[in-house]
C-alpha cells in the first residue's frame, strides 16, 4: 500500500500510516496509541520530550519504529526499556504487544513523573516505572532489555549485568553505522555476552535505515550468585564497629594480632582468587561490603560470608582494593633451634623488620624452591597484610620455622651471609644443606657475619642492593648451580 500523503492528525490518519507500513492495529491499540500521542504533544510543550513535531514524522520515527522490533525478533518478558525518556520504545511496544510485562527505566525526574502519569491516564496494566539510574547494583530480574539510547554497547551491557536474567537478551535499536561499536564491545564482553542477531532494517515507506543488535547473556547475574551463595554459606552481617567479630578482624591489620589469632586477611582480587583455589581448606571467611560480590561458585561450604557495612569494610581494606577480603587460617609454624641444623637445600634466614621486605623474600623463596624460611626473632610476621600483599600469596606455599635472634646464631653453622663487603657471589660454594642470611634493614649484618660474607657484584656508583633483591639474586645463583 502506498504511503499516505500528508495524512490528517487524527486517529484515522495514524491508522493509515501504520497500515501503509504493514502493521495492523486493533481498535483498542489505536485508541491507546492516540491517547499516548496526545499526551506526548501536551507534555512536549513544557518538557521538550521530542524534537520530532510533524505528525507523520512522529508516527513513523517514534511509534512505528518503536514497534518494529516486535515483528523482527521475539521479545522476552518482563522487558526493560532502558533510558525510556518519554516512553519509547516501551509504551508503543506495550500497546502493540500487551502480553509483555514492561519496565520503563528513566533517570530524569520530570520524565519519570510524565511516564507515571501517562501510564495511568492510558490505563496500561503490567507497566512499572523505575526512576533513577540503572547500574550494576540494580538487581530486579528482567528477561530482556531494549534501548534506543546512544550509550556504547559495551557500557550498556555492563550496566544491566545486575538485573538481566541468565540467557536474557539485550536489544539495541541502532543506526546503520555501528560496526566500530560492535567491534569495540567484542573483547570487553567475551564470556559474558554473545551477539546473537544483527538485523539491518528500514522503516517502511521511508529511506530511514536502522539496525537491530541482539545480545544474549552467557554468565550468571549477581542476584543469582547471591541466592546460591546464601544457600551454601553461613551469612553474618556486621554493621557496628563495636561488634566483637569486627574488632577481632581489625586486629589482623597488625602483626601482633596475626600472630596471636593464627589468622590473616588477604587483599587483592587476584591474590584472593588464587588462595581460594589453591588452599580452600585454609580459607575461613569471605569478607565483603554488604551483600555485594558473593563468594564464587565452588567455594568451600565451610566458608563464612561476612557482610560488612561499607564504612567497616573500608577500615579493613587498607590497601584500597575495594574487592572482597579473605580470612585465612595460618599454617603451623614450628620452632627451629640451631642444634636442629638445616634440611637439605637452602634455608632462608629472615631478620627483616619491614613486612614488605619479608613478603618479597618469601615470594623469592617460593619461586626458587627454598627448603624452609626461618623467621628470626627480629622478623616481621610473613602474614602481616603488607607482607602477604608483597608475597603475592606465596606465603602459603613455603614452610616457615621460628628461629632465634640474629645475635644468637652460632658461627659454626653452614650459613652463607650477604653484604656489600664480601667476596663475589660467583666464587661461593653452596653446601648440600645451608642457611642464606641477609642483614637487617639499616644496621645490616653483625661484624662476625660480614667477615665471611658474599657480595653481589654491582656497579661502584650504586652503594648496595635492597636486601630483598640481594636475596633473590643469591637464590637464583644457587638454583642455577643446582641445575634448576
Amino acid at each position: 500500500m502506498n504511503r499516505t500523503r500528508h495524512p490528517e492528525a487524527t486517529p484515522e490518519g495514524m491508522e493509515a500510516i501504520f497500515r501503509a507500513c504493514g502493521i495492523r492495529l486493533t481498535p483498542v491499540q489505536l485508541e491507546q496509541l492516540w491517547a499516548y500521542h496526545s499526551r506526548l504533544r501536551e507534555g512536549n510543550v513544557e518538557l521538550n520530550l521530542t524534537r520530532v513535531r510533524n505528525f507523520e514524522s512522529m508516527v513513523l520515527k517514534l511509534y512505528v519504529d518503536s514497534v518494529l522490533p516486535a515483528d523482527l525478533v521475539e521479545l522476552p518478558s518482563p522487558l526493560m526499556d532502558l533510558g525510556s525518556g518519554p516512553g519509547m520504545p516501551g509504551i508503543p511496544l506495550k500497546i502493540y504487544r500487551p502480553e509483555i510485562e514492561m519496565v520503563l527505566a528513566e533517570q530524569r525526574g520530570p520524565r519519570v513523573d510524565f511516564l507515571r502519569d501517562t501510564v495511568q491516564r492510558i490505563g496500561l496494566a503490567g507497566v512499572r516505572v523505575v526512576g533513577g539510574r540503572v547500574s550494576r547494583r540494580f538487581e530486579e530480574p528482567v528477561a530482556g532489555v531494549i534501548t534506543r539510547a546512544v550509550e556504547p554497547v559495551a557500557e550498556t551491557l555492563a550496566r544491566v549485568a545486575g538485573c538481566l536474567a541468565p540467557g536474557g537478551q539485550v536489544v539495541f535499536m541502532k543506526g546503520p553505522d555501528c560496526d566500530a561499536e560492535v567491534a569495540d564491545a567484542g573483547p570487553k564482553i567475551r564470556g559474558r555476552y554473545a551477539l546473537e542477531r544483527d538485523l539491518p532494517y528500514r522503516i517502511p515507506t521511508t529511506s530511514h535505515h536502522r539496525r537491530l543488535l541482539v545480545y544474549r547473556r552467557l554468565d550468571e547475574p549477581p542476584y543469582r550468585r547471591k541466592a546460591d551463595a546464601m544457600d551454601r554459606h553461613v551469612v553474618r552481617p556486621l554493621a557496628s564497629d563495636q561488634n566483637p567479630r569486627f574488632k577481632d578482624l581489625k586486629k589482623l591489620l597488625g602483626g601482633r594480632g596475626v600472630r596471636k589469632s593464627g589468622h590473616a586477611l588477604v587483599a587483592g582480587a587476584r591474590q584472593v582468587a588464587e588462595i581460594l583455589a589453591r588452599h580452600p581448606d585454609a580459607c575461613r571467611a569471605w569478607i565483603g561490603r554488604e551483600d555485594r560480590e558473593p563468594p564464587p561458585a565452588g567455594s568451600p561450604a565451610h566458608l563464612e560470608w561476612l557482610q560488612l557495612a561499607p564504612e567497616l569494610f573500608g577500615l579493613l581494606d587498607e590497601s584500597g582494593t575495594r574487592s572482597p577480603l579473605l580470612l585465612v587460617r595460618l599454617p603451623e609454624i614450628r620452632p627451629w633451634r640451631p642444634a636442629d641444623g638445616f634440611v637439605a637445600g637452602c634455608s632462608l634466614l629472615v631478620p627483616f623488620q619491614d613486612p614488605e621486605n619479608v613478603g618479597a623474600v618469601v615470594r623469592s623463596a617460593a619461586a626458587f624452591g627454598a627448603a624452609e624460611v626461618i623467621l628470626l626473632a627480629e622478623s616481621a610476621h610473613p602474614f602481616h597484610p603488607k607482607a602477604l600483599r608483597a608475597s603475592g600469596g606465596a606465603a602459603l606455599e613455603v614452610v616457615f620455622r621460628e628461629g632465634p635472634a640474629l645475635s644468637e646464631l652460632p658461627e659454626d653453622l653452614p650459613i652463607l651471609s650477604l653484604s656489600a663487603e664480601g667476596t663475589p657471589l660467583q666464587s661461593a660454594e653452596f653446601p648440600p644443606a645451608f642457611g642464606l642470611l641477609a642483614g637487617m634493614e639499616g644496621p645490616g649484618l653483625p661484624e662476625r657475619w660480614r667477615r665471611r660474607s658474599l657480595r653481589i657484584p654491582i656497579r661502584p656508583e650504586v652503594e648496595s642492593l635492597n636486601a630483598a633483591a640481594a636475596v633473590s639474586v643469591a637464590l637464583y645463583e644457587w638454583k642455577r648451580r643446582m641445575g634448576g
